[in-house]
């Protein structure tokens, strides 16, 4: 895998240059934070360059076939690539108390351990054993249909995606677009403004909402609209495994 290995450096001064506290209320309040310039315009394309290998990957989903949408991609193999092992191992620290405190408060009894190390070890305990970090592609008139990324059991409530292409250069359309579907309410759209290099926090499933009678669980789903020109390259960061 040394030939997929794309450094990420210094992962700690990167991540800890943004407001994590401004981060946590943003989650709180939206269910998705953005993450401005996560990673630079040359590791960028030197990820979505990654797509037409066939080492590191351990499968290739067309989404067609399995009425997702249109477009298709690639779950990354173990070992991941340098970068995408810093991002899942340096984000996971800082969005693991928010994943606590928000299932206290929706009463679920997970908690989880501060390390992902010793988070795979519980997916994997479990047999979910297949990295889920990928790599998306979509080509003109593509589209992801809204859906939820659950893997098996253990479900980490927090994911990230980076786009990895620049909208009105390399693409025109292909907005990701996040829904929420509130207990006797319309379900309510978000657009994310993202920008090549930016990363999105988002609630994988379910986040904590308050309500006139207490706090109850709003459910969520992503995809990503229509493109109507050119290519455009995604990153997904899931901190859990597969089964």
């Amino acid at each position: 895998m040394s030939a997929l290995a794309l450094p990420l450096a210094p992962a700690g001064d990167r991540l800890a240059a943004f407001d994590w506290a401004g981060v946590e209320r943003e989650l709180d309040a939206q269910g998705s934070a953005l993450l401005p310039g996560l990673l630079s315009p040359d590791e960028c394309r030197a990820m979505a360059g990654l797509y037409p290998r066939e080492d590191g990957f351990r499968s290739r989903v067309v989404m067609s076939r399995h009425g997702f949408g249109r477009g298709e991609y690639k779950y990354f193999a173990y070992p991941l690539p340098d970068l995408v092992q810093a991002l899942r191992e340096g984000l996971y620290p800082r969005l693991a108390p928010v994943a606590d405190r928000w299932n206290a408060r929706m009463g679920i009894a997970t908690r989880y351990p501060a390390d992902h190390g010793a988070y795979l070890e519980r997916c994997h305990g479990a047999g979910q054993l297949r990295p889920t970090p990928l790599l998306l592609q979509y080509g003109p008139d593509d589209y992801n249909c809204l859906h939820q990324d659950l893997y098996g059991e253990h479900v980490f409530p927090l994911q990230v995606a980076i786009l990895l292409s620049e909208p009105g250069r390399d693409f025109t359309g292909g907005e990701f677009v996040i829904t929420e579907q509130r207990p006797r309410l319309q379900s309510r759209c978000e657009v994310a403004p993202l920008r090549q290099g930016d990363g999105l926090i988002f609630a994988v499933h379910h986040r904590p909402v308050a309500g006139s009678r207490g706090t109850y669980r709003v459910n969520l789903r992503h995809g990503v609209s229509r493109v109507r020109s050119g290519a455009r390259h995604t990153l997904g960061v899931i901190f859990h495994d597969a089964a």
